[in-house]
């Protein structure tokens, strides 16, 4: 969970792949993809009304700043400041950039990040740069809570006076690159379903808000609002009581009829309301004859009408190399060598010693054992769901599983191993180079040789990616599958864990680790300030991604795990340390580090107590418990 609370003291770690946007995201498709029967005029006559739309909603946007928001933190310092003017105008503002979130979020990314990111320093770890926040969320933690610090400190105040300053030049920025804009219908519909995705994933979550509850759910009707004029332009019929306009009308009127921050149910809007409008959108989007980007290569698959779709994700994203896609024969080369001691440099140990399959791939031990009878200095964590991340290791510094093989089988204390001379064994073997020949059939005319290390971290990495886990009970429920059932504490849990304990601020929805949505291409990292022990205000010693980066900020940041199986990953945490889900939960419910009185300047945890009773634990844990998947696993 990112500490909002302290606009520049957290840490956002992004470590990702590069993803086609005009500035780095979506691809732009060819001019001529058109629905059927229309002319190439006909068909840009409405992505050109969008794009005028849009022009004019940043117009509105700059003006808000100008006229309302601007003019009010430029006050002379001998007059009060006028908070609460001050805090509407800012949710105005808010609002306004609601209008164009969709758009601007898709087209320009980078752009719109500083104009409401997280208001965390970006780190570029390969470039060792640190990039400072700025927009809507840097803004609010200067007006919010009671007292607004900006009307307490005349440096807060400066602050802010500057910080209004950059948005409007940030907005500014939105309106040069828009005005290059070039898309089709098929990218309208596109950036539709991610604005659900981003309702549905940050913005019920409080993601956008965190020091203003009050205005989550109003923010998210008006994320939601910003999708009626474009739909309009597209509807085959503005009266279809099962369409997406209606569909649209039913979420946003559930978001407007409870306001209550706390007492939303999330669970009912995904299920009932978004995943049916996600699901109306690609269906009058194919009635239209418009292709959703077939084929192309993104983590969240273009054609998931839903976050929570069978195979909604594509883990070959996270592999950075088109050739080392997977197939089966990969997936069964890649088994055979996860349980085959062949790895290992005294071949006594295998992948599988320490991933063990009966304990959801982990060893159920807080820190594995060294081949030298000690033990290593991190838990071992699961790979189920591993593919669906960004970056490996707790400590984030294996950009892909196969880079991660490398480490693991080269480790004096974990195989003591060569991939090299396991290479040279295995090639001995006639049937390790039969299953070689069918995984890597390019190999005969390479003329190298048919085993090599980087085929043998490929299929590791192909049968690791395999392991994908998504189809637990609360996958089933929330879907809308027939026959699913969620007990009502997993219900009540769900609704804690996207609401008032803040767990989905940085357990994203729907994977439940750190990848970011909706382009889930970056992951992060979180420094918590975990003990050294249960009970001990000790912060753990160990330095997690500033031992690799050497940079400050980056001290005892470890990567946002996956909390899908956690019931059956015990014991937690990087050092393994507490060993139940509840004695995690009170950490988490006391502030973290900070929150148990331990020494941690950097925490990005919020430090506040979430004023969890026995029951909200008790309901956390049966929803936990809800994302057990291990279907056919072997």
């Amino acid at each position: 969970m990112k500490n909002r609370f302290a606009a520049f003291a957290g840490l956002c770690l992004v470590v990702g792949l590069s993803y086609c946007h005009s500035e780095g995201g979506q691809q732009t498709a060819p001019p001529d993809s058109s629905p059927t029967g229309q002319t190439t005029e006909q068909a840009n006559s409405r992505p050109a009304r969008l794009k005028a739309a849009v022009a004019r909603d940043l117009e509105s946007l700059v003006k808000r700043i100008d006229q309302e928001l601007l003019p009010l933190t430029q006050r002379p310092i001998s007059q009060p400041l006028p908070v609460d003017s001050l805090r509407l105008a800012f949710r105005r503002c808010r609002l306004a950039y609601k209008q164009v979130e969709p758009f601007t979020e898709y087209f320009l990314p980078a752009t719109s990040k500083l104009v409401n990111g997280a208001p965390v320093a970006e780190v570029e770890v390969e470039e060792t740069k640190m990039f400072e926040p700025a927009g809507l969320q840097v803004i609010e933690p200067l007006l919010y809570p009671s007292p607004a610090p900006a009307a307490q400190d005349s440096a807060a105040r400066g602050e802010l006076r500057r910080q209004v300053g950059r948005l409007r030049r940030q907005v500014r920025a939105l309106q040069l690159a828009w005005a290059d804009q070039e898309f089709t219908d098929a990218h309208v519909f596109d950036a539709l379903r991610q604005q659900v995705f981003r309702v549905v994933a940050l913005g019920i979550t409080g993601f956008d808000t965190p020091l203003s509850p009050a205005a989550t759910l109003p923010e998210a009707a008006a994320a939601l609002a910003a999708l009626e004029a474009p739909l309009r332009l597209y509807a085959t019929t503005t009266n279809d009581k099962a369409g997406p306009l209606a569909q649209l009308s039913a979420a946003r009127a559930a978001l407007q009829r409870q306001p209550d921050f706390a007492a939303f149910d999330r669970l009912a809007f995904v299920r009932n309301l978004a995943n049916p409008l996600g699901r109306g959108l690609l269906a009058l989007e194919r009635q239209l004859d418009i292709a959703p980007f077939p084929g192309e290569l993104r983590a969240l698959r273009p054609e998931a009408a839903t976050l929570f779709d069978t195979d909604a994700f594509n883990p070959d994203f996270y592999t950075g190399n088109r050739q080392w896609f997977s197939k089966s024969a990969k997936v069964a080369l890649g088994r055979q060598l996860f349980f085959d001691p062949v790895l290992s440099g005294g071949g006594g140990r295998s992948c599988a010693s320490c991933h063990q399959p009966g304990r959801a791939f982990t060893d159920g031990l807080a820190l594995s054992a060294t081949l030298s009878g000690g033990t290593l200095r991190r838990n071992t964590p699961t790979i189920l769901n591993a593919g669906l991340q960004a970056a490996q290791f707790a400590d984030m510094r294996a950009p892909t599983l196969e880079n991660q093989a490398i480490d693991v089988v080269g480790s004096r204390d974990e195989m003591h191993g060569s991939l090299d001379a396991a290479a040279g064994r295995l090639a001995r073997q006639p049937r390790y180079a039969a299953q070689f020949r069918q995984a890597f059939p390019e190999s005969e005319a390479s003329g190298g040789p048919l085993v090599s290390p980087v085929r043998i971290q490929n299929a590791l990495a192909a049968y690791e990616r395999s392991l994908v886990r998504l189809n637990a009970p609360f996958d089933r429920y929330v879907r809308g599958d027939k026959g699913a059932v969620l007990d009502a504490a997993a219900v009540r849990g769900f609704n804690l864990f996207a609401g008032r304990a803040r767990c989905a601020t940085c357990h994203f929805l729907p994977l439940t680790n750190g990848t970011a949505p909706p382009a889930f291409q970056d992951s992060e990292a979180e420094v918590l300030g975990v003990p050294e022990r249960p009970g001990s205000r000790r912060l753990d010693p160990d330095e997690g991604r500033y031992v690799h980066t050497k940079l400050a900020p980056l001290r005892h940041a470890f990567k946002t795990p996956t909390l899908r199986n956690v019931a059956l990953t015990a014991p937690y945490m990087h050092n393994g340390q507490y060993r139940t889900l509840e004695e995690v939960l009170h950490f988490y419910n006391e502030g973290g580090g900070l929150g148990l009185g331990i020494a941690v300047d950097n925490q990005t945890l919020p430090p506040d107590k979430l004023h969890l009773t026995p029951r909200d634990v008790a309901d956390l844990k049966a929803f936990l418990v809800a994302l057990t998947d291990t279907a056919g696993q072997h």
